[in-house]
């Protein structure tokens, strides 16, 4: 029995229901670190800001004490990381991104977000995505600054990472200082180098082939 079909099985002993688990996953209750770059680090978040822009009448542009006092919400959701492994049940805590979108006017024809952080990474995705609520009413998409009940880790995104959890976590872009909504599909910054414009998990759009 191999390693993926062996973990699934220990799902089943669990009572957990394998279907939570995407296909070429395996599911697992450490938190791996992966990204790009150096971690940024925050002495203070005085100076700390969130640019709302794009298609909107008027860009925002928001104060760490302005978004902390948007509302918030706790969530418990599946991650999953394109690298194959996933984690459930975990807890997030952070505004609900439509609380920010209404902040602002958006255009009709805007379609798109793009996700703006430290160091000029950028992870784009529809508003289709982000918008609305899952099948437990939880908002699809958070500004999350919360983790386990503690703020981020810096490795996970301290001080706010954008959270998506129904799609491949490399969307849910850690360390957000921006916000831009678009009129089309534009590639960020893993996009631009093969991977899935979309990233559904369930799907395995993992590359731009897929």
């Amino acid at each position: 029995m191999g390693f993926f079909e062996r973990n699934r099985h220990e799902l089943v002993a669990r009572g957990i229901a394998t279907e939570r688990l995407p296909p070429g996953q395996y599911a697992t209750e450490r938190f791996p670190v992966l990204h790009v770059g150096d971690v940024p680090e925050y002495p203070d978040l005085s100076r700390w800001d969130l640019r709302v822009f794009g298609m909107v009448t008027e860009r925002r542009v928001l104060s760490w004490g302005e978004l902390m006092s948007l509302p918030s919400v706790s969530i418990e959701v599946d991650i999953h990381c394109v690298t194959k492994w996933s984690r459930f049940d975990t807890g997030w805590r952070g505004v609900p991104f439509e609380a920010v979108l209404q902040l602002v006017d958006v255009h009709p024809a805007a379609t798109h977000l793009m996700c703006h952080s430290e160091y000029g990474y950028t992870a784009n995705v529809a508003l289709d995505d982000v918008v609305g609520t899952d099948s437990k009413g939880q908002p699809r998409a958070l500004l999350a600054y919360e983790h386990g009940g503690r703020p981020l880790d810096p490795d996970h995104g301290y001080p706010v990472r954008f959270l998506v959890p129904h799609l491949y976590l490399w969307k849910s872009a850690k360390w957000l200082r921006g916000l831009e909504l678009l009129p089309l599909d534009t590639p960020g910054f893993w996009e631009s180098n093969g991977y899935s414009m979309h990233g559904d998990p369930f799907l395995e759009q993992r590359y731009a082939d897929d």
